[in-house]
């Protein structure tokens, strides 16, 4: 953040701290639950969604080469597999629109190109296999497959929209980020993607969410999941033994602290700020009533499904928690366009996230994407409520 953005920012806490009617009970309650949210949040997914998702950027930047990125990802590379690979990187990632983050910056940093990391950083949190299961059996098959091929559709229109209107300021970076590697690791590829899978399955397992039904498969893995999270802690423990020195180490150490840094201020932030103004998810106790917001997305209008994309796009929503939020906004009225156009926004953006990719790409970039977010689940619920009414 710049000396001026440092300088809004200040001003922006004092003029919330002389203005605001803190005596009042509604503004009481928001930022009480600005708070619980923030506790929330730091329980239920820094240790077991963040921090692995840190570690696993850390590695990207040192340990993943930048031409193998920048031949599956960069702006040269086929863009069938280049936009296919990201498109569908949700269905193994269970991760939300903050967890992702680290990931969506250690791509775009070894030299991803902008289309298929904006592919990847939507699809992260939107594909996800869990939600779209869940989304099925609770919100009707209807739904669920809406959803999943919304978000496929998604993550390509937009990560193509974002490479063809930033098309020369990509052009300009990519001048740069062509440079010759460093010296030999002494790890064959195997072994690098080994490394690396570790890594991911640590990530997928330790966040891996309690099923609805306390029974079947997706419970299963459940019941289980530390003692495969514990098996490979001591797998990777041995692959970094074998086959890294302390000195590389070190710098992956080095680079996960810069990324905490960068990311989580920023994080912890926009949770206080999305808590303050809409509370937790179910929890009517933020500055906007959530009959307010059931009351705007009610019918399948084109203004009800703004509505409800707007809403999904500030408010956090933590994995598979969208789903009985939806749940109980249909039950209070709301049509079923908007309710596919907050799936479709909610998991893939939110205020915190939003704070930590204008960080990344900048105003004008965070801008755009978030337009073509809100405007394609604007249409695509649009267009769903016509057709299921």
């Amino acid at each position: 953040m710049g000396r001026q953005g440092k300088l809004m920012l200040v001003a922006a806490v004092f003029l919330a701290a002389y203005f605001l009617p803190f005596h009042h009970p509604r503004i009481q309650g928001a930022i009480l639950e600005a708070l619980y949210m923030l506790h929330d949040y730091a329980r239920e997914h820094v240790l077991f969604c963040l921090i692995p998702a840190l570690f696993i950027a850390g590695a990207m930047s040192n340990f993943l080469s930048s031409q193998s990125v920048m031949k599956y990802f960069g702006p040269d590379s086929p863009k069938a597999a280049a936009y296919g690979i990201g498109a569908v990187s949700g269905a193994v990632l269970a991760v939300c629109s903050c967890t992702v983050l680290p990931l969506f910056m250690g791509i775009y940093k070894r030299g991803a190109g902008l289309g298929p990391a904006i592919a990847f950083l939507y699809s992260g949190p939107a594909i996800n296999v869990l939600a779209i299961i869940l989304s099925a059996r609770v919100l009707g098959w209807q739904m669920g497959l809406a959803r999943a091929l919304g978000a496929v559709m998604f993550s390509v229109i937009i990560g193509l929209s974002m490479a063809l209107l930033f098309r020369g300021e990509e052009q300009e970076r990519a001048k740069w980020l062509v440079m010759p590697e460093g010296g030999e690791t002494g790890r064959t590829l195997g072994q690098t993607v080994l490394f690396f899978l570790l890594l991911i399955l640590i990530l997928v397992f330790a966040a891996w969410g309690q099923p609805a039904e306390k029974a079947g498969f997706w419970y299963g893995v459940y019941s289980i999941k530390w003692y495969l999270v514990a098996g490979l802690v001591i797998a990777l423990a041995l692959v970094l033994r074998a086959w890294f020195t302390r000195e590389e180490l070190k710098a992956w150490v080095d680079s996960t602290l810069d990324f905490s840094l960068k990311i989580l201020p920023l994080l912890f932030g926009g949770v206080l700020a999305a808590g303050f103004l809409m509370g937790r998810p179910g929890v009517d106790a933020g500055i906007i009533p959530a009959e307010y917001i059931s009351m705007v997305v009610g019918g399948n209008g084109l203004l009800a499904n703004f509505a409800a994309s707007i809403f999904g796009v500030f408010m956090y929503f933590a994995t598979l928690t969208e789903v009985p939020i939806v749940q109980g906004l249909l039950g209070s009225g709301m049509g079923q366009g908007p309710a596919l156009a907050l799936l479709l926004a909610g998991p893939a953006l939110s205020l915190p996230s939003m704070l930590v990719i204008n960080s990344v790409l900048g105003f004008k970039k965070t801008l755009v994407y978030v337009i073509l977010v809100v405007i394609m689940s604007t249409l695509t619920g649009t267009l769903y409520g016509a057709l299921v009414s």
